[in-house]
């Protein structure tokens, strides 16, 4: 983990993907989801639902960290696009990314892929 005040910064990129169950809009995550970081990350979620985007997959393949905060961001991304009818699906293999989601129980609540294609072609 780099040192505090946001050293290593959060790199997002989003892409449109079609897949069996239409448009999935995703967005690529890398570098450290954290205190400093996450804000930028809601904001992204945010606008993306704001413009219609109620379907998201989430890629963490680039994350080197994630925190508490990190993962509130994740969850209030989820309850966004729920109110749409919408899906947030995450794309990570990492074993130490995983293991946060499995200690918090959030295995249950995300649908976790390890390719953006499996999370792509998956049907709701």
């Amino acid at each position: 983990m780099q040192g505090a005040g946001g050293s290593v910064d959060l790199s997002l990129s989003t892409r449109t993907v079609s897949g069996p169950g239409g448009d999935r809009t995703v967005v690529e995550v890398g570098g450290e989801i954290d205190v400093y970081t996450a804000p930028k990350l809601r904001e992204q979620l945010v606008e993306l639902v704001n413009d219609g985007s109620y379907h998201l997959v989430v890629d963490m393949e680039g994350v080197d960290f994630l925190d508490s905060t990190g993962l509130g961001v994740l969850v209030g991304g989820l309850k966004r696009v729920r109110a749409h009818e919408g899906s947030l699906r995450l794309v990570c293999n990492q074993e130490r990314i995983l293991k946060i989601f499995r200690i918090t129980g959030l295995t249950k609540v995300f649908p976790i892929h390890d390719s953006v294609e499996a999370a792509v072609s998956a049907t709701d």
